[in-house]
Order: structure tokens, then C-alpha cells, then sequence
């Protein structure tokens, strides 16, 4: 029996591997089955070169469990080690300066075992004892056992077994007796197993017995992994089924997806894989991390950012690529130059595969925009080297359902929306139900409507907006239709400042009050064929809003009042009529109201006069006091007079019916006051 010390200069290694990988302990079975699968490949080689000459036989690597003894053993028939190989390569931990070292990496437990090939001494974070019974494939080999408590101290002494390989054996800490449960392993090897190169097996097939009315195992092993995964094979020899049938082994519960791309470069780096496009319409978060990380087909994560670009973290599927370390951490792959490397080809070879198939088969292309837009708009958004690419093959869809690239969509709209300014105007619209009456004004117009009801179309348009040449975005209902694309001079309003004045009071002292929501009352002079009242909202502020859903530091915005404009058509027969009516039944009562109004207001300009030619410390208290009584009765006449209109207002039923047909256009008007517009228009009809 030989007896020593693991060759590290201090004793702290174990308690950094069980501390600061126990975030991350369950990678030990990864770490212990991947191992056995390099040495059963290992003696593959080894048989293709000739130099081994023995029956290769049984390669199955299996896992067994148990729990009555509290072990995990990992067996394989690979090339085993001989006692000088378990010095060597268990024994001599490669590295120097052990307390440099775990300075350095305590907080980055990854990579110790990344950088230092301690995958095995992954084991130690999970047991108390793990003993290694092993024999070399090479003739006249014997069979050792090597032990360790945890420890650096550790024994090998002879043992007894009558094939090669190596069996390696863990018994389980009292802190982890999760892993003695078979549906916990069944779960790891799953998770990290299923693809490795050798086969894995993990107890026996069951099947139903009618006699024990039970599930019973068989006499055929239970693999759980497939040794040749789609990935692995030549594009050529494989059909769109086999691409779907593997995707739904992926994602068991995912719907159809719409196409997929297959990697395999072997230069200036490795890379196999295949990506999926999957169906997403909104709620990108959701959709994020199902791209799975492989290195030789051995499972390394599905936290890709920074291993792809952001916006490709939406797409599904498998990359494998040996260059990436097994275990690392992802700040190292974020750093890593080969990893860059890897990044910019598969952003490439996605938006080649679109250009592709939007130039081979557009009419394909265009039934799949509604699910490709968010990828591709959250691509151009995220990557400027994407959006130039991109803008090729990215769509505008309109109202009507017709597609169109970018540059044919300019061209359409070229001669007839454009301002006086020389600026292209892009309408759009956000749903095409809600917003219809906009939508059909517009069309009216002859103007062309974009549909953006996309989760990132807001920021998409940001981004257009900066990318186009004079060119501004504004949605249907953020103004009346003659100032959305304003050609010339806008005509000028009819009315005296006191009806105009009148007439907004009237209506602002109807308007409902609703949360979070203020409305502004303006008049203009539309045409008499125009609609007599309209609801518009600012596009600069709504889309302020609808930013900050997205972007950090603009939660100011959030928090604001959603500013609506009640547009008053003067040149209207029903907005005319309530004018006339307004004049009739307040004229009286505003007389001496505006009389003492206007006394008072030349009063207080004359105050102002006086006391301005005086500096503020001349001021006397009389001086202050005459002031302000006469601003107090300003008020006051302000008030009457608003009490007068709003009275006025509050009986005449035209007023509040054009209110609410605004209100019911917009979606805005609910409940109770619904009910009372339903009452009234009856009334009405009557």
C-alpha cells in the first residue's frame, strides 16, 4: 500500500472547491461522466491506430445508484490508468503558487476547474470519500485503487478487476443526500448527458408487469443519451422532418418553428449546431436562454449572453463548439477572443439565411414577418453591424396586409406625404380596430398606414427615424388629418378669441374625469365635411410613455398623465350650433359678468403700470394689498363666468353627445357614462 499527500502546498483546496462551486455542485456528475466518455473514446483511438489489440467489446459508460450504501459509482471500459497514471494525473494537481491561486479564483470557483483540469475534484463537492478502482488497458497492467477522504491525504493499494476501465465510486455527504435520489440523477443526466459521444447508460428499461401490477426492470439498459445527435450529421443527408423531429425532442411543449439554420465550419474555428427561428410575437423575455452551449457534444449551459449577441438569445437550438472550455464562467466567454469570433460568424450565417430566404421565396418570407419582426426588429435595435444587413430584408407591413422593404415603401409614399418642409412623413397606426376612423381619414387623404403593433416597434421607429434621411414617424390620431402631413398654411379660424374662448370652456367643463388622463380643448377650423370634435394625442409624449417600458432612466415619463387634445372643428353645422345656443342662453348672464371682467382686468393693468415704474422695497403694504384684491375679483369674475358656460354646458345635450362619440372613438368612454350615451342617443332619435 502507498500512503502521501496530493501534491498541493497547502490544505485549503478542498474547502474552496465544496465553498465556492457548491452554487454549481450538480456539474460533478457532468464533470464524472464526461471523463469516462474521454476515456472509452480514448481506447477507440487507440484500437483505429493499432495500438491497442484487444476486443473493444461493451463501451457503455453507466451510472448506478445506491442509496443504502450512499454511492454513485461511475464505471466505463476505457483505457483505465496504471499507478504511476493515478500519480501523475490525480495525484500531481498542475498548477503552482497554490495560495496565489486561490486568491485569485476564491470568488470564481468556475475556474479552478476550467483552467486547472480539476474536473475531477469536482467530485469532493458532493462527498466525503471517493475511491477510484482502475486498470490500464496496456498489457499486464494490474488493478489499483486510489482513496481520499477529502483530505490531501490519500491511499492506492492493489484491487481487484478483471476487464480495463475504471470505476469511480462516491460516497455521498450528509449535506447532499439529494443525489441518492434516482429521479435527481435521471434529471443531471438529462440535463448534461443526453448528447455525450458514448453511450450512458442509467439502470434498465421498465416495463409494466400485469402479475406485479408494477413497473419492473428488464434485462435492457436504460440509455439516456443519443450518441449521434442531429447536429453532428451532414446537412445534405438529413430532411426538414428530421430538423422538426429533433426540435421537438429539444422543446417537448414548443410550437412548429418556422425554419433553422445548420452550422458546421471547421475553420478558422469549430462549430457545429443548428438554430432555430421560433414563432414570437411579444414577451421576448420569455423567450430567452433556450439556445443550448455544448462542448463536444458535452452540455456546458443555456446562459448564452455574451456568447451570442443579445438579440440572438431569442432564437432556439444547440451550438457546439470544442473551442469553447467546458467549464468556464461567463465573464470568460464575454472576454474570450475565440469566443467573439464564434459570435460574429453565427450573426453572419443568421442574416445570410434570411437574405436567403427572402430572395428565394419572398411570398414565404411574408407570411412569416409577424413572427420574424420582433428578431429582426430587436436585431437592428441591438446591433448596428446587423442593421446593416437587416434593412435589406426587413418589412413594413400596412394596413391593408401588404408588405414592403424599406426602400419600397419610401418610394410609395415619396409624392404624396411629404410637408412643406421637404420632410417624408410615415404614418402609422398601432391597431387597426381601435384606430380605424384615423386610419380611414388618412386614406381618404390618400395617404398610405403602416401597422406597427409589434412589442419593439416604438423603439424601432426611435431607431428609423435617425437612419432615414428628412423623415419623421407620427401615428393617425396624434393630430387632426390636416396637420399630420401640413402641405401649406393651415386656414385661419373664423371665430372672435371670446367665442373661441366660449366655446372651449364649454366643452372642458364636460369633460369627464379620468385617471392618470388630462384633455386639452382646442378650436380649429377644419372644413365643414370634417368631423365636428376629435381626440388626439401628442406623438412626441405618447411615444415618451411608451419608451419608457423600455429604457431605464425615463421613468419620469411613466409617471406623467397621458395629454389628450379634444379638437373642436368650428366650421362644423353641430359645433356652430352649440355656439349659437351658447350665445342665446348666456348672454345676458356674461354681460355684466364680462363688463365687470374687463373693468377689473384695466384696473389691474393700470396698477401694474404704476407699480412697475417703483422698486419692490417702495412698495408699500396698500400698494400690495390693492393689488391683490383686485387679481381676487379677476377671479372671481373668471369663476362666474365659468359657472355660467359650464351651466349652459351641463344641459345641452349636443355638447355631451359629441363628447362621448370623441370618447367612444378612442376606446375611452366605459361603464356608466356608456350608458347615459346610449340613454341620450335614443333620446335624441326620438
Amino acid at each position: 500500500m502507498q500512503k502521501g499527500n496530493i501534491g498541493v502546498t497547502t490544505e485549503n483546496i478542498f474547502p474552496v472547491i465544496k465553498k465556492f462551486l457548491y452554487s454549481d455542485h450538480e456539474i460533478f456528475l457532468r464533470e464524472m461522466v464526461s471523463n469516462a466518455v474521454d476515456a472509452t473514446q480514448k481506447v477507440k483511438t487507440l484500437a483505429q491506430q493499432g495500438e491497442f489489440k484487444g476486443e473493444l467489446g461493451d463501451l457503455t459508460v453507466r451510472v448506478s445508484l445506491d442509496a443504502d450504501k450512499g454511492t454513485i459509482t461511475i464505471s466505463d471500459r476505457g483505457i483505465g490508468m496504471t499507478e504511476e497514471e493515478i500519480d501523475k494525473y490525480i495525484n500531481q494537481i498542475a498548477f503552482s503558487g497554490v495560495n496565489d491561486f486561490l486568491e485569485k479564483y476564491k470568488d470564481n470557483a468556475n475556474n479552478i476547474i476550467g483552467h486547472f483540469g480539476l474536473g475531477f475534484y469536482s467530485s469532493f463537492m458532493v462527498s466525503k470519500k471517493v475511491e477510484i478502482i482502475t486498470r490500464s488497458y496496456r498489457e499486464g497492467a494490474k488493478a489499483v485503487k486510489w482513496s481520499c477522504d477529502g483530505s490531501p491525504a490519500y491511499e492506492i493499494d492493489d484491487a481487484e478487476r478483471d476487464d480495463r476501465g475504471t470505476d469511480i465510486i462516491l460516497y455521498i455527504d450528509d449535506d447532499c443526500k439529494e443525489f441518492l435520489e434516482k429521479a435527481r440523477i435521471e434529471q443531471l443526466l438529462g440535463k448534461y448527458c443526453k448528447f455525450m459521444a458514448v453511450p450512458v447508460a442509467f439502470g434498465k428499461k421498465q416495463e409494466w408487469s400485469s402479475e406485479k401490477k408494477e413497473m419492473v426492470d428488464t434485462e435492457q439498459d436504460n440509455i439516456i443519451n443519443s450518441v449521434e445527435p442531429l447536429w453532428t450529421k451532414a446537412p445534405s443527408t438529413l430532411k426538414d422532418e428530421d430538423y422538426k423531429s429533433f426540435y421537438r425532442t429539444l422543446y417537448p411543449m414548443s410550437d412548429e418553428p418556422m425554419f433553422w439554420i445548420h452550422l458546421n465550419v471547421d475553420y478558422p474555428f469549430n462549430l457545429t449546431g443548428i438554430l432555430y427561428f421560433p414563432r414570437i410575437k411579444s414577451n421576448i423575455d420569455l423567450q430567452r436562454n433556450k439556445i443550448q452551449l455544448y462542448s463536444n457534444q458535452v452540455f456546458v449551459t443555456d446562459q448564452v449572453e455574451g456568447i451570442v449577441p443579445e438579440f440572438l438569445t431569442l432564437l432556439h437550438g444547440v451550438i457546439d463548439s470544442p473551442d469553447i472550455p467546458l467549464n468556464v464562467s461567463r465573464s470568460y466567454l464575454q472576454s474570450d477572443r475565440e469566443v467573439k469570433k464564434i459570435s460574429t460568424y453565427i450573426t453572419k450565417k443568421v442574416a445570410d439565411r434570411l437574405q436567403a430566404i427572402f430572395k428565394e421565396d419572398r411570398k414565404q418570407y411574408e407570411e412569416k414577418w409577424d413572427d420574424l419582426k420582433l428578431f429582426i426588429n430587436y436585431g437592428m435595435l441591438s446591433e448596428e453591424s446587423f442593421y446593416d444587413r437587416a434593412k435589406d430584408f426587413a418589412l413594413m407591413k400596412d394596413v391593408e396586409g401588404k408588405y414592403f422593404t424599406f426602400d419600397e415603401y419610401r418610394t410609395l409614399i415619396e409624392s404624396a406625404q411629404k410637408d412643406k418642409d421637404g420632410n417624408l412623413v410615415y404614418l402609422y397606426a398601432t391597431d387597426r380596430e381601435e384606430q380605424y376612423s384615423y386610419i380611414q381619414a388618412a386614406k381618404d387623404k390618400g395617404y398610405s398606414v403602416l401597422l406597427l403593433d409589434g412589442q419593439l416597434d416604438v423603439p424601432a421607429i426611435q431607431m428609423l427615424e435617425q437612419k432615414f434621411e428628412k423623415s419623421r414617424f407620427t401615428r393617425v390620431d396624434a393630430d387632426i388629418i390636416d396637420r399630420l402631413i401640413v402641405k401649406d398654411d393651415q386656414p385661419k379660424l373664423t371665430l372672435s378669441e371670446d367665442e373661441s374662448a366660449n366655446l372651449s370652456e364649454v366643452f372642458r367643463s364636460q369633460m369627464p374625469k379620468m385617471e392618470k388622463t388630462e384633455f386639452m380643448v382646442e378650436v380649429q377650423s377644419l372644413g365643414a365635411e370634417q368631423r365636428p370634435v376629435v381626440i388626439t394625442q401628442n406623438e412626441w409624449m405618447r411615444r415618451m410613455k411608451e419608451m419608457s417600458r423600455f429604457q431605464q432612466g425615463m421613468n419620469f415619463y411613466a409617471q406623467m398623465p397621458d395629454t389628450m387634445n379634444l379638437v373642436l372643428n368650428a366650421d362644423h353645422p353641430l359645433v356652430k350650433r352649440v355656439l349659437d345656443d351658447c350665445k342665446q342662453g348666456t348672454d345676458e348672464a356674461l354681460k355684466p359678468i364680462v363688463s365687470e371682467l374687463k373693468g377689473q382686468e384695466a384696473r389691474l393693468a393700470a396698477i401694474r403700470q404704476q407699480q412697475d415704474k417703483k422698486k419692490p422695497e417702495e412698495l408699500t403694504q396698500d400698494d400690495k394689498d390693492m393689488k391683490s384684491e383686485c387679481e381676487k375679483a379677476i377671479d372671481e369674475q373668471k369663476q362666474k363666468k365659468q359657472d355660467v358656460l359650464s351651466g349652459f354646458a351641463a344641459q345641452n345635450a349636443i355638447v355631451h353627445q359629441l363628447i362621448d362619440l370623441a370618447l367612444l372613438q378612442n376606446g375611452m368612454l366605459r361603464g356608466e357614462a356608456l350608458d347615459r350615451f346610449l340613454k341620450r342617443s335614443v333620446d335624441l332619435i326620438k
